[in-house]
């Protein structure tokens, strides 16, 4: 059943991955350079609003009939991606596909929240942050070596045998109570909720690239978001089955543990977007080997994951780790802004190795303290909400440390260059490794001082930000974990007794 459950979730996450390197030749075969990103943004939005919604059915509806729905819309969206036509095909397919990835990772989070203990799911962090190291390293290898030999298509049906695979699995092994809600879904609050996030994505996807920050469209939106969110708060204190029922921010925890997740999002996802750039444009590295440059981090990840999931089963104790995670973070992120033309594959690799062992200490413990500090009813949309969290947190992330780096970039090169460099550019700051060979030396240096200037501003952005994580960590309450020995609590849904689910 485990097995069946870290494919769902490999599937979520090494899709984008595989896209990402096959995108230069899908938009060779269909066209539509223009519209290239919303590729990516089709999916992602879809993802995003559709995740709170699939941690509710599941509360609702039942676990693994929800879990299943999501893997069989998401193969259907990856099949027909693989047979696009043209570009608004693919674009419309994606979204299919994203409304599926929705519930890839809630559903397995939410499993695994109702068939183990939270004294016992520390063992399985490790599992987790693999399967997330694996898909971050291999997902470009594997995207180019399907690109290369059998086609772009392929990127998209490489799903099928996987999830046809996990859907066997799931079906035959995974026992689940059967739920049948009285109340009915409320479609009020799905339709705000799914606005309000779309607004808040497509301004965080679009702010400073397609339109200035200041333009009519993202203020327009940025509008649309607030009032929508605004409407969905007020809504779910009156909806008799709320999408995202606000007593669970009750707690403490569950309220510190968002920010958190929002926070790690943000510093994650910016990290493996500059750390590649960097080590491409300034130390030389190969474009092909992307996914391995990263590897000192994720590695670093993955065994800190470990050892705090073994630590937290074995004492019942946790608070130590986000503090740790927040310091760590911190220093990792500082260290990183260190970096110039002058430094090494080695130091660079030792300073992204502080980084990851600062989110190894946060990735898994903020999803298993969120899911302790709720009862066991509440499991599907607090699993969903933390994610959520960290998903807005990445969007923004990505948008707001590009939008100083691009800034940065193009300061650094008026400086070196002149107007000359500064058109260089003028359209995008990131410029791949066949366009810098054809750069003159005097040009290149220039690109090159950019973007270390522009990492330099990117990273000390995420170590300020990152103090937020360390704030929030010492406020963090250490309930007992379900499952072990119990002490009184008064932190209301903390203290909820669990029930373990029949499980084979």
């Amino acid at each position: 059943m485990l097995l069946a459950l870290m494919i769902a979730m490999m599937l979520a996450m090494l899709d984008n991955m595989i896209v990402g390197t096959a995108m230069p030749t899908i938009v060779g075969e269909l066209g539509g350079l223009e519209h290239l990103s919303w590729v990516v943004t089709g999916y992602t939005l879809a993802t995003a609003a559709s995740t709170p919604i699939w941690g509710k059915l599941g509360d609702m509806f039942g676990r693994k009939g929800a879990f299943l729905s999501s893997i069989v819309i998401f193969l259907i969206g990856s099949a027909l991606s693989g047979m696009a036509q043209d570009m608004g095909q693919l674009i419309g397919f994606r979204a299919v596909q994203g409304l599926g990835a929705g519930g890839l990772m809630v559903g397995v989070m939410a499993i695994i929240g109702d068939l183990i203990p939270p004294r016992e799911r520390g063992k399985y962090q490790g599992l987790m942050a693999g399967v997330m190291a694996l898909a971050m390293i291999g997902g470009p290898l594997v995207g180019g070596t399907i690109t290369d030999n059998w086609g772009w298509r392929w990127a998209f049906y490489i799903n099928l045998p996987l999830g046809v695979f996990a859907l066997a699995l799931v079906t035959a092994v995974l026992h689940l109570p059967k739920k049948r809600a009285k109340a009915g879904i409320d479609y009020l609050g799905v339709i705000l909720l799914t606005v309000g996030i779309t607004a808040i994505v497509l301004v965080t996807t679009w702010g400073g690239t397609e339109y200035a920050w200041t333009s009519a469209r993202i203020m327009e939106l940025i509008g649309i978001g607030v009032a929508s969110l605004i409407g969905f708060v007020f809504w779910q204190t009156r909806a008799a089955e709320p999408v995202l029922p606000l007593h669970i921010f009750r707690s403490r925890n569950f309220t510190l543990m968002s920010v958190i997740g929002f926070i790690t999002g943000f510093v994650m996802f910016g990290a493996t977007l500059f750390l590649p750039l960097y080590q491409q444009a300034v130390q030389g590295a190969s474009a092909t080997n992307s996914g391995l440059l990263l590897l000192p981090m994720l590695g670093a990840m993955l065994v800190t994951s470990m050892i705090a999931g073994r630590i937290t089963t074995g004492s019942g104790r946790y608070k130590l780790f986000p503090i740790a995670g927040g310091a760590l973070m911190i220093v990792g992120l500082y260290l990183l802004s260190l970096m110039d033309t002058d430094t090494t594959r080695l130091t660079s690799g030792l300073y992204m190795a502080v980084l990851g062992a600062g989110m190894g200490c946060l990735m898994q413990v903020t999803m298993l303290v969120a899911q302790n500090s709720v009862q066991m009813k509440d499991m599907g949309v607090a699993s969903s909400s933390t994610t959520l969290f960290r998903t807005l947190g990445s969007s923004f992330g990505v948008a707001i440390m590009g939008a100083l780096f691009n800034h940065r970039v193009q300061d650094v090169m008026a400086e070196r260059a002149g107007t000359a460099g500064q058109n260089l550019t003028a359209k995008s700051a990131q410029l791949d490794a066949e366009s810098l060979k054809k750069l003159p030396a005097a040009a290149r240096e220039a690109y090159q001082h950019a973007v270390s200037s522009g990492t330099h501003s990117a990273f000390v952005l995420g170590a300020a930000i990152s103090v937020l994580v360390l704030v929030a960590a010492l406020f963090v309450k250490e309930v007992p974990l379900k499952g072990g020995p119990q002490k009184p609590s008064t932190d209301g849904a903390e203290a909820a007794p669990a029930a373990v689910a029949e499980a084979v």
